[in-house]
């Protein structure tokens, strides 16, 4: 019998969810529900009998698997969903790690290093080898070596590589097989692995050993991925593993929103489903439920200039909703100002809260014109991708208390808390502890504990100091499996003598600084309550607490409670949606960015972030471009995006009167400003909306030599058409004219980058 949440879903959901044999791939639009079905699928499996130990589902947040879980068992009111194998890669393969760590001689509670833990390491090794920093910067050195983990590449085989070795010589940073090799022996002593060396370290395991591949192949009957197009080939070849035996993989995703290439995701990997598994059902989910039809119909019609997508058409019952606006400006200060004025308008219009509201762009330096247009009309708003609560120095001092009391190898957590609060530990014996350390290949923590043994030239008060620490720290090992974590964490945070150092702090900064510890420990708390609630009443430990820490996202942390606007990249905005959308900057060499442009790979990718970015809005959609932005220091004259032109030309709204520019086509009748409440925005200095002229610039053998232009001639100008010179001012790379154009009024060209016509008198 059917069970009665079923009727919930649309036909080709409700197809999606019953089959469940058999590899299974759900091509799911932008807005079509496809975590609905997800949800569905795993309750439908539970309800059908599977056993939930028998369920692997894998999501890319924190937050998408704990709502999955939520609606699960609102769905089936069964506490078997807790039991679900749900979560993110990371941090399923790192409770599978844990279990089987001994197999690659790991401890059960080895460390997991956050990005800033391998930086460090990373600027340690190349400070210890004498590298120049400015050639091996840690950004860098930390990319290369993520990228190599991602291709199940080791220090061996990155050496032994010729392709990668040229590369590296060409770059001028032939010395990074050596660095990848320290790095990866220090993160081996440290017993630690980063996010990296969760998916290395799984694929290793389940190459290594076949009984383990074995264990869990029959484990997990049932596999479900979700974003499958976010995916990179270690990923892909665990659950190719993992799902060899029983062929039950269903996979969840939208190529058309495959957008991380840049962090190593494969796009193939969802295009060659189909080729993986012969036979697999494909099931398309084309209902969009979140937008309009206009802002439906403007995706498909960007996305289908792609060659390489699976195709599919996206439709909606929705209504027709607002026509899609298009803000021109001057500048990026003139930009930020319009934007800012239209959420002004639309909030006093409609009563609209601040949260209603994203501005979207393609790089984070686009923000600060933004935030100053915004902070001018009062608007208050949130930047994505700040300081995450986790990243925060008192809060990684006290983690790194815990952590070292957890896996006393991990040299990372030492060298951070050793001297604080103040020991009277300073930075010349943390260097020779690290010498030591280095030359004997021990964790600096064996260095502590044998020092009366080895020679360390350490004198008495130094090493009392030391050996101080050490106890403090064996202290609270010695009560791991004794206090549960809530209550060793208090313990720690007070006698390490931490709250203490902040507590004395009374300036504002310092008073935050005590309040977000307080806030670790109310976490610890929370986390304590709800491990208990899932696990039948286990208590969990520090290690457990540690290792949901070290694998949190950022975009899980958002406070969605708070009425602020949202401003936000738009590869960070993807799996939101808003009722007012801005997608700001869409100049050619910004969006599509200078630096993907060189392949139709590069563009297809840029193309599927603008259609991700478009997708985001439910209601109103509004986009804008500058003419002109700096760029370092220079002022640029800027093209319209090329994705502007793919818009079908019916859902846009823009002014009559400037429907004439040169170079602007458009099919439709365009409306004026009356008409149009939508458009209806000033600048700050009264200026009035311009629309867009699509033009090409002129040759080079048509463009005039600066020296040859003068006061008072005709010219022309490839996007403001004819005008004449006023004056011309300064000299060199600097000489400015400034020229009146019909139509447009006055403008102030920097000449080297004005690319003038002399028009020559008939």
């Amino acid at each position: 019998m059917q069970p009665s949440f079923l009727s919930n879903l649309n036909g080709v959901q409700l197809q999606a969810v019953e089959n469940t044999d058999g590899p299974v791939m759900v091509l799911a639009g932008a807005g079509s529900g496809k975590t609905r079905v997800l949800t569905f699928r795993v309750a439908y499996l539970i309800h059908k009998g599977v056993d939930p130990h028998n369920i692997l589902a894998l999501t890319f947040t924190n937050k998408a698997a704990k709502e999955m879980k939520e609606r699960i068992y609102q769905l089936i009111g069964d506490s078997k969903a807790h039991s679900v194998w749900m979560g993110t890669f990371h941090s399923v393969f790192a409770r599978i790690l844990k279990m089987e760590s001994e197999k690659l001689n790991y401890p059960h509670d080895f460390s997991i290093y956050d990005t800033d833990d391998s930086k460090s390491v990373l600027k340690s090794v190349v400070r210890d080898f004498n590298f120049d920093e400015k050639v091996y910067n840690t950004g860098h050195l930390l990319n290369r070596i993520s990228s190599a983990k991602m291709n199940l590449i080791d220090p061996e085989a990155y050496k032994a590589d010729p392709e990668i070795q040229s590369q590296d010589r060409l770059a001028k940073k032939p010395l990074i097989w050596q660095i990848y090799q320290e790095y990866w022996n220090r993160c081996k002593r440290s017993a630690a692995m980063d996010f990296d060396d969760l998916l290395f370290n799984i694929n290793l395991l389940l190459h290594k050993y076949p009984e383990i591949l074995e264990k869990y192949q029959n484990r997990f009957k049932y596999v479900l991925v979700d974003e499958y197009q976010d995916t990179n080939f270690a990923q892909y070849l665990i659950m190719k593993k993992l799902a060899a035996q029983h062929q039950n993989i269903c996979v969840v995703g939208d190529d058309a929103q495959s957008i991380y290439a840049f962090r190593g995701a494969n796009i193939q990997n969802i295009l060659n489903f189909s080729k993986d598994y012969p036979g697999a059902q494909v099931f398309k989910l084309e209902q969009n439920y979140r937008s309009t039809k206009r802002i439906v119909e403007a995706a498909n019609s960007v996305i289908l200039n792609n060659q390489s997508q699976l195709h599919k058409t996206v439709w909606t019952e929705n209504d027709g909703g607002e026509p899609i606006s298009l803000l021109k400006a001057s500048n990026e200060t003139d930009e930020a100002l319009l934007v800012a004025n239209s959420v002004f308008h639309s909030k006093m219009t409609y009563h609209l809260k601040n949260s209603d509201f994203a501005i979207l762009y393609r790089t984070n330096a686009q923000s600060r014109a933004l935030e100053d247009a915004l902070r001018k009309m009062n608007i208050a708003y949130r930047v994505y991708g700040g300081m995450s609560f986790y990243k925060r120095k008192e809060v990684k001092d006290l983690l790194a208390y815990f952590r070292l009391v957890v896996n006393s190898a991990d040299n990372e957590a030492f060298f951070r808390v050793v001297n604080y609060p103040v020991r009277g530990i300073g930075n010349t014996t943390i260097n020779k502890l690290s010498v030591l350390a280095s030359e004997r290949e021990w964790p600096v923590w064996k260095i502590v504990s044998e020092i009366d043994s080895i020679q360390t030239g350490f004198n008495s008060g130094t090493i009392k100091r030391l050996k101080d620490f050490k106890e403090l720290i064996l202290h609270y090992q010695q009560q791991l499996n004794i206090v549960d974590a809530y209550d060793l964490a208090q313990k720690i945070a007070a006698g390490s003598g931490l709250i203490k150092a902040l507590f004395e702090d009374r300036s504002p900064e310092g008073i935050t600084r005590y309040e977000n510890i307080e806030s670790v420990l109310n976490g610890i708390r929370t986390f304590q309550d709800e491990f208990i609630a899932e696990n039948e009443g286990k208590m969990p430990t520090m290690s457990d607490f540690l290792q949901m820490v070290s694998l949190f996202s950022n975009m899980d942390e958002s406070d969605d409670d708070d009425d602020r606007l949202s401003l936000m990249t738009v590869h960070s905005a993807k799996g939101l949606e808003f009722p007012y959308v801005f997608i700001t900057g869409l100049e050619e060499n910004l969006f599509p960015s200078s630096m993907s442009m060189s392949s139709r790979a590069e563009i297809e990718e840029e193309r599927r972030l603008f259609y991700v970015a478009i997708t985001r809005a439910m209601s109103k959609l509004t986009l804008s471009y500058a003419d002109t932005r700096y760029r370092w220091g220079d002022l640029n004259f800027c093209t319209p995006s090329r994705f502007l032109e793919e818009i079908d030309s019916s859902l846009l709204d823009i002014p009559r009167k400037f429907s004439q520019n040169k170079g602007f086509q458009r099919s439709l009748p365009l409306k004026s400003k009356s008409e149009s409440p939508s458009t209806n925005y000033n600048h700050y200095n009264k200026k009035e909306v311009q629309a867009p002229v699509f033009s090409h610039p002129f040759s080079d053998e048509d463009v005039a030599n600066a020296a040859d232009l003068a006061t008072g001639q005709k010219v022309e100008h490839a996007r403001f058409g004819e005008g004449v010179i006023c004056f011309i001012e300064g000299s060199g790379q600097n000489r400015k004219a400034t020229v009146d154009f019909k139509g447009v009024g006055r403008k102030q060209l920097v000449l080297k980058f004005a690319r003038l016509k002399i028009v020559i008198p008939d």
